[in-house]
This record gives structure tokens, C-alpha cells and sequence, in this order.
């Protein structure tokens, strides 16, 4: 999608979703009150059971399991939900999709969809229903499930948003009154802040969300993995510029971040270790829900804010991708469709979206003005994550060799290369090349 009709899109769902509410989460949806319905009949007898990844905040699964509830009790069908960390659902969703047997439903991460995309059920018709009655589904959102423009893959749920979290009294104690919106302040702040003791540290292990950081580092400095024809193209001069800024960067950082997973920062953080990183909204939820009083006191301190634009002048966010997909197999298809429909919908959507905190963005334009987003400051950084981002395979068209490279964590171990001396800037993105080329043969 050429940038004008992103802008173009973007727009236009804007205004939809701007005349959709009357006031910030009302429930007064006019433009859509005509739109078609979408019946799926469920099959007699039909079970479903639902496999997603774990919670980073609570009230994401309670709220999430409210919804499961209010379903059985409207349908009678019984659904069985499994709960794994991001590290686990992957492998176990491809094993699914090759002895084709397991859940009927997965909710995965990022382009997972596109590794075994004849495995899945085609969802168009409940798509585009969802898609006339809220505004519209945003465009990374259409790139990841819908990559051939016309059938979709699966369904999707939102992300996680891969925002800046920090101490405010501590980027203030290092000399700046407000958080730097370019990669030379950003660099800047993270000197003072370890000349003062109180470090910055990023994920540079194999964590499927916080370590989307290194995408924005690249990006910023205008290198990618592939180019519009995915043809690879990350051995750059603009990547080795990029990489010889991680080295500086990764200089101010703690210890420990080349083995970094998921959960690491968010401890880091909250015993006060470090005072800047990468995050979903869980950090900030996690110290104004804590019961211990020293952690509760640094919810008034924590901020937020987006990445720092860099050379190439634009906002590159990296944010991840959660999708909902139903298995060709399951004898129950009309029944899983039923499921993800009601799931969607205003009235089970937005108390799941608050319920989680801000932790997930929405993928529907018209959920942009969920109460939500206005009713806490700190929440309302995130809400634009789903519209903003580029997907994980930018610049190509995703596909397998996307979703491969991605699970293979190609651009994060390249930068944890370059940033640690394992390698020179040049080696690493050499190697970067070389792997990322299995994946897009010519």
C-alpha cells in the first residue's frame, strides 16, 4: 500500500470512527446499525478449544474469560481456553497445522499465519462483516492476514504496543525535561542516564515482543531486511549505520540484555534496576495493581512515549501483531467462526479492551474511541500502535519466508552481534544476509 493511500485510508477511517461514538466509549454505533448481520449456524454437539499465549496483564484473561462464558451461555457450546507463553504457542500451532489435529482456534503473534497459510480456514465473509460495521481493518492488519488482497488467513486481535516506558524522574535527573523524539538525543539520554546509575536496558535475546525494538533500529536508519520485492537487501550501508549506532546504545546499557526474554525487562524495571526500556502497557499496570507499596509508588512516576524518529525522518513502530486463526481441520468450523464473530463484537470487544489495560490496541478503526484510551493519559500512547505499525516483513510482501525470518529472529541476533563485538557491524549484517536468504530463495 503506496504511502498516500495508507495516509488515505487512514483518514478515512478516522472519520468513521469519529462518527461512530457519541462521546469517548459510548456504545452508540450509528453508521453501523444497518450493516449486514453475519449468522454462522453451529454445528450440533460442537466443542472448541481455544489456544492462546499467556497473559502479561490479569485482567486481559479474566475479562477475556468473561466473554468465553457469556458464549457457552448463549450458544451451549462448551470452549476449553489454553494458556502459553509467545516462546511456546508458535512451535506448538506448527506442529497443530502439520498432524492437523489440536485447538480449532489459535491466537498467535505477528505473521505466524503465513507459515502454513493452506492450514487455515478462509474467514473472509466474517472479516469483511467486521471490517463495514467498525471502521475498517488497518493496513498492517490486511498486510499480515490478507496478503494476497483477497482471502484472509484469520482474524485479527491487535498488539501489543512497543512503546518507551520510563522513570520520569529520572530522565529529568539526567537533564532532560521532556523524552527525545530523534536517535541522537535518544543515544544522548542513555549516557546521562548511566552516568547517573540509573541505566536503560533492552531485550536482546530471542523475546518475541521486546526484542521488536531492533526493527525500529534498523528502520530508523532507513535499512530493512528485504525491499518491495523481497529481495534481501539488509547487508546495507544503512543497517551498518544502524548497527554502529546499537553499539553505542547497548554501551549505557545493564548487564545481562543479550539473554533478555519477554518477562526480563519487566522485572528489571520494577526492582528499580533499570529506568528506560521497551515495553507493553504490563509494566505500568503491573506497579499501579502491585501490592507491595515501593512498587505501587513508581506508577506515578512511570511515562510513556513513542520511539524517536531517526535519519529517515519518519515513525518506524514495530509492535506485536496478535492474530486469530481457525484450524482447517476442526469438525467445527461454523461454530469457531460463531466464536470469533461474538468475540469482535462492541458489546464482548471493548470490555476486553479495557479489562486489559491498554495492553492490547485495537485492529478495528471504530475501536479508537474506547473509553479506554481517555480514561487514564497513560494508556493513550498505545492506542494507535495497530494504525501506526509496519509489519514484522516490511518492505516485502509477507509470506513464508517473512514468517520464517521472523521466527528465526534474524535482525535481533544480528544486532545483538554487532551491539555486543561478537561481530563487526559488517559481519553481522553479512550473516543477516546470508540467513535471510534462505528463507527468500530466488
Amino acid at each position: 500500500m503506496s504511502e498516500f493511500n495508507r495516509r488515505k485510508f487512514l483518514a478515512n477511517s478516522a472519520g468513521v470512527a469519529a462518527a461512530a461514538t457519541v462521546g469517548a466509549g459510548s456504545a452508540i454505533w450509528s453508521p453501523f446499525i444497518n450493516a449486514q448481520t453475519v449468522s454462522f449456524k453451529p454445528e450440533k454437539g460442537a466443542k472448541l478449544r481455544v489456544l492462546r499465549w499467556s497473559r502479561f496483564v490479569q485482567g486481559d484473561i479474566d475479562a477475556y474469560m468473561i466473554n468465553v462464558k457469556r458464549f457457552t451461555e448463549k450458544t451451549g457450546i462448551e470452549v476449553r481456553v489454553d494458556n502459553e507463553g509467545w516462546e511456546d504457542v508458535r512451535p506448538k500451532a506448527a506442529v497443530a497445522a502439520n498432524t492437523g489435529a489440536g485447538p480449532d482456534i489459535i491466537l498467535s503473534t505477528n505473521d505466524d499465519a503465513n507459515l502454513y497459510p493452506e492450514k487455515l480456514l478462509d474467514v473472509t465473509d466474517l472479516a469483511e462483516y467486521l471490517g463495514k460495521k467498525y471502521g475498517g481493518w488497518y493496513p498492517a492488519v490486511q498486510q499480515y492476514l490478507r496478503p494476497d488482497g483477497k482471502k484472509w488467513l484469520g482474524l485479527g486481535l491487535g498488539a501489543a504496543g512497543s512503546m518507551i516506558v520510563y522513570r520520569q524522574s529520572h530522565v529529568k535527573a539526567a537533564g532532560f525535561d521532556t523524552f527525545p523524539k530523534d536517535t541522537a538525543g535518544f543515544l544522548a539520554l542513555h549516557k546521562a542516564l548511566k552516568e547517573k546509575g540509573t541505566p536503560g536496558g533492552y531485550a536482546l535475546g530471542n523475546a518475541t515482543g521486546d526484542a521488536l525494538w531492533t526493527n525500529w533500529l534498523i528502520w530508523s536508519h532507513g535499512g530493512k531486511l528485504v525491499d518491495a520485492n523481497n529481495k534481501v537487501v539488509i547487508d546495507s550501508p544503512e543497517t551498518i549505520k544502524a548497527l554502529e549506532y546499537a553499539k553505542e546504545l547497548y554501551a549505557t546499557f545493564i548487564p545481562g540484555t543479550l539473554s533478555w526474554l519477554d518477562p526480563n525487562n519487566n522485572k528489571a524495571f520494577l526492582d528499580s534496576q533499570i529506568s528506560c526500556t521497551n515495553n507493553g502497557i504490563s509494566i505500568y499496570y503491573a506497579a499501579k495493581n502491585s501490592t507491595d507499596p515501593k512498587v505501587k509508588e513508581l506508577a506515578a512516576d512511570i511515562q510513556h512515549a513513542s520511539f524517536p524518529i531517526g535519519p529517515v525522518g519518519v515513525p518506524t513502530e514495530s509492535h506485536l501483531f496478535f492474530n486469530q486463526m481457525i484450524m482447517k481441520y476442526t469438525k467445527y468450523p461454523q461454530a469457531a467462526k460463531e466464536f470469533l464473530r461474538f468475540m469482535m463484537e462492541q458489546e464482548q470487544f471493548e470490555p476486553w479492551l479495557a479489562g486489559a489495560g491498554g495492553y492490547i490496541a485495537q485492529p478495528l478503526a471504530g475501536y479508537e474511541k474506547a473509553a479506554i484510551w481517555t480514561s487514564d493519559p497513560k494508556h493513550t500512547p498505545y492506542r494507535d500502535s495497530v494504525k501506526n505499525m509496519r509489519p514484522s516483513g516490511y518492505a516485502g510482501k509477507l509470506g513464508y519466508a517473512s514468517a520464517g525470518a521472523g521466527a528465526d529472529f534474524i535482525v535481533t541476533n544480528m544486532v545483538a552481534e554487532a551491539a555486543s563485538g561478537a561481530k563487526t557491524p559488517k559481519e553481522a549484517a553479512e550473516r543477516a544476509q546470508k540467513r535471510a536468504e534462505r528463507y527468500y530463495k530466488v
